[in-house]
C-alpha cells in the first residue's frame, strides 16, 4: 500500500518523467497497520524513533530548533559525529512525512567555539588585560645592562614571574598549558543544505534571526577581536509540490515589516530559567503564519518547553510534539494548557507582531 494524499493535480497529465518523479515523492510505501501519532499532544521519546509513526504527506510545516552543538546539558554526551548522524537522520525522516508543497523550518546558529585539535595552541597576547604593564623593550634593556641576568633575575628585577618574563621575551603564549583545544568557528548552513538536498528538499528561503547579544555566551569577545553572538539561522526547506501563496494571509505592514524581509528583530526570551534554550514565541509564530493554513498540522520534534505547539494553537493549527526529555514534556503540557486557557478567555491577540 502507500499513504494516499490528495493533490491538487492530475499526475497523469503530466509530462512522463516529471509524472514519475511526482509520483515517488507522493506515494510513500505503509504496511496498513501503523499506528499513527495523533495530533495535539505531546510524545516523550527520540525524534529519530518517533517520526516514523507520523501519517506520511500530513505535516504542512515542521519547525525547531535542534542541540546547537554548544556544550548544554541535553547534548553534553553527543560527540560531533553523533551530532551530525542525529541531524542528518533526523532530516531525512522529515521527508515522508511532509506533505506535498510543504515545509521544513530549521532555527540554528553557527558553532562559535568549535574545538580544533589540528589548530595551533598559540593564543593572542592581549595588551588590554594585561595585569602587568611590561612589555619587551623595557626586558631587554635591563638584559643590555645587566647581560649576566636570567630570567628568574629578571623576575626578580621586575617583581613578576619567570613564566611573565618568558611569554614577553618569546611570544609563547600557548593557550590552556599543553593540553587544551583551541576553538574556532564553525559554519553549520552547508551541513544543513547537505542533509536537507540529501533528503529530497530544496533549500527555499532563509532567514536570519537578530536577538539580543549573549555577552554571557561570548567571552571571547574581551580577549579577541570575534563579535558577540546576536543572530542566528532559520533555513527553510520545500518539498515538491503545488504551494499555495496568498499574500492576504498578512496585512500590509505585516509584509512590509517581517512577511517579506530576510531579517528578523526578535527579542530573545527573558528568563530561561525552565529551560535553557527557548526561543521566542514570535518565531515559530511567524513561520507558521506565513506557510501554513489554518487546520494545517505543524511539528515540532525537538519540543522543549513547547513554544511551538503554543504559536500552533494561538493560531488555529494543530500540533505535534516530540521530546526526548521527560521533565520538557511535562513543562511543554502546562504550557499549551496555560496557552488554551488564556486563548480561551481572549488574552491572546489572533495576530503576531
Amino acid at each position: 500500500m502507500t499513504g494516499a494524499v490528495q493533490l491538487p493535480l492530475n499526475l497523469e497529465r503530466l509530462p512522463p518523467d516529471v509524472r514519475e518523479q511526482l509520483r515517488r515523492i507522493y506515494e510513500v510505501p505503509t504496511t496498513g497497520t501503523e499506528a499513527y501519532l495523533e495530533v495535539d499532544r505531546v510524545y516523550l521519546g527520540d525524534a529519530r524513533d518517533l517520526l516514523k509513526r507520523i501519517r506520511p504527506n500530513s505535516v504542512a510545516l515542521s519547525v525547531w530548533s535542534p542541540p546547537y552543538f554548544v556544550g548544554k546539558s541535553y547534548e553534553k554526551d553527543l560527540s560531533f559525529e553523533e551530532w551530525q548522524d542525529l541531524l542528518a537522520t533526523v532530516i531525512r525522516l522529515h521527508f515522508p512525512i511532509i506533505k506535498p508543497g510543504g515545509f521544513l523550518a530549521i532555527n540554528i546558529a553557527d558553532i562559535l567555539t568549535f574545538k580544533d585539535p589540528t589548530m595551533p595552541r598559540v593564543q593572542a597576547e592581549v595588551i588590554s588585560a594585561r595585569k602587568i604593564n611590561l612589555t619587551r623593550e623595557q626586558i631587554l634593556a635591563v638584559k643590555e645592562k645587566y647581560p649576566h641576568f636570567n630570567r628568574y633575575d629578571l623576575a626578580r628585577y621586575f617583581g613578576v614571574s619567570e613564566q611573565t618574563i618568558d611569554r614577553r621575551l618569546h611570544g609563547n603564549n600557548v593557550r590552556g598549558g599543553k593540553y587544551a583545544t583551541q576553538t574556532r568557528v564553525k559554519l553549520v548552513g552547508g551541513l544543513i543544505e547537505q542533509w536537507g538536498s540529501e533528503a529530497g528538499f530544496y533549500l527555499y528561503d532563509r532567514r536570519i534571526w537578530v536577538k539580543d547579544p549573549a555577552w554571557k555566551n561570548s567571552r571571547w569577545v574581551s580577549m579577541s577581536y570575534r563579535s558577540v553572538d546576536e543572530f542566528e539561522y532559520i533555513y527553510i526547506f520545500w518539498k515538491p509540490g503545488i504551494t499555495r501563496v496568498d499574500r492576504r494571509k498578512l496585512s500590509k505592514q505585516e509584509w512590509k515589516e517581517w512577511g517579506s524581509r530576510a531579517v528578523w528583530y526578535i527579542p530573545s526570551v527573558r528568563a530561561n530559567d525552565d529551560h535553557e534554550a527557548k526561543f521566542p514565541l514570535d518565531l515559530p509564530r511567524r513561520l507558521i503564519r506565513l506557510l501554513t493554513e489554518p487546520g494545517d498540522i505543524v511539528l515540532d520534534c525537538f519540543l522543549g518547553s513547547g513554544t511551538t505547539a503554543v504559536a500552533a494553537l494561538l493560531e488555529d493549527r494543530h500540533f505535534i510534539g516530540i521530546e526526548i526529555v521527560p521533565k520538557y514534556v511535562e513543562l511543554a503540557k502546562r504550557n499549551i494548557a496555560h496557552a488554551l486557557a488564556e486563548k480561551a478567555r481572549g488574552a491572546y491577540h489572533a495576530a503576531s507582531s
